[in-house]
């Protein structure tokens, strides 16, 4: 694989791993739906135009109403879940919940005929993985009562990003990447437009509110996406899964060092749990003639 693509996926890695830092400081200035639109109208800008001028765009929105479900399961209701989420959530924890979602992958995997699922090792990863989750939402439960809530709006978010991903795969794999979710985006910011519009906010926000919630857009959404679907053109979709342990790391590192959150028992003890059975999880057996996962 050349440098190029390992740059990218590295950085799409970096990038995706700060929005639970942006998306925490952001809620104390914005109601989420008001952080949603700004970050989702700078990256479907953003991605359209480099969809048009790869000459991609025509296709996507051919097929408007798959990209519209997809719109739904992947930005829609995951990004606002998360959003509110965080309001009750350290970015770290938020980010180890999202780190479950190549678990709900090979689930969605399976119903849409991907038998490699029921392979052992994956298997006992899904199992694993679900065990890390339950001990989770436990400790995590026992330690502040009121986190639940958030912590359930956050595993149904990541449910939603495996459906939507699987969904389209199979729907309409010859689509670009990148177009797809240019067309999501429109889509999203004006299904979010009125709901901005209600609760957009009476005082200035702060200057890292509104510095959190550019920078959401512009790397974070925009550039992140176009980094890493270029590089999954080289990698495969099973090798760039891995972005999601990556961001995982970045995520608790940045929350620890920058926001002074805490190391709690459940991200202690599920985080190890969560990782390794989201990575057997994702990952087929190699027999005889093996093919990629996600």
């Amino acid at each position: 694989m050349s440098r190029k693509s390992w740059f990218l996926f590295l950085l799409s890695g970096l990038l995706w791993g700060v929005p639970y830092l942006f998306i925490a400081v952001a809620v104390k200035d914005f109601h989420p739906s008001v952080v949603i639109l700004i970050r989702v109208t700078i990256g479907a800008v953003i991605l359209t135009i480099f969809s048009f001028r790869q000459g991609t765009l025509a296709l996507a929105f051919k097929n408007w109403k798959i990209v519209l479900l997809y719109a739904i399961g992947e930005l829609v209701m995951p990004w606002y879940l998360i959003t509110n989420a965080e309001k009750g959530l350290s970015s770290g924890l938020t980010s180890l919940i999202i780190c479950t979602t190549p678990i709900w992958s090979s689930l969605f995997a399976a119903r849409y005929g991907d038998k490699t699922v029921w392979q052992g090792r994956r298997v006992v990863g899904l199992a694993v993985g679900f065990a890390g989750v339950i001990l989770l939402v436990g400790l995590e439960a026992f330690h502040d009562i009121g986190n639940t809530s958030s912590i359930l709006q956050v595993i149904v978010a990541s449910a939603g990003y495996a459906w939507a991903t699987n969904m389209i795969t199979y729907r309409i794999p010859q689509v670009d990447g990148v177009a797809v979710n240019a067309v999501a985006m429109i889509m999203t910011s004006l299904l979010y437009l009125p709901f901005a519009i209600y609760f957009w906010p009476d005082q200035t926000p702060s200057k890292a509110g509104i510095a959190s919630v550019l920078s959401l857009g512009f790397f974070c959404t925009a550039i992140a996406f176009i980094a890493f679907f270029i590089a999954m053109r080289e990698m495969g979709p099973a090798r760039s899964s891995l972005v999601t342990y990556l961001n995982t790391l970045v995520a608790v590192v940045l929350g620890v060092v920058i926001l002074s959150e805490p190391l709690t028992v459940g991200v202690i003890v599920g985080l190890p749990l969560v990782l390794l059975g989201s990575y057997w999880a994702s990952r087929k057996e190699r027999p005889t003639t093996t093919s990629v996962s996600r």
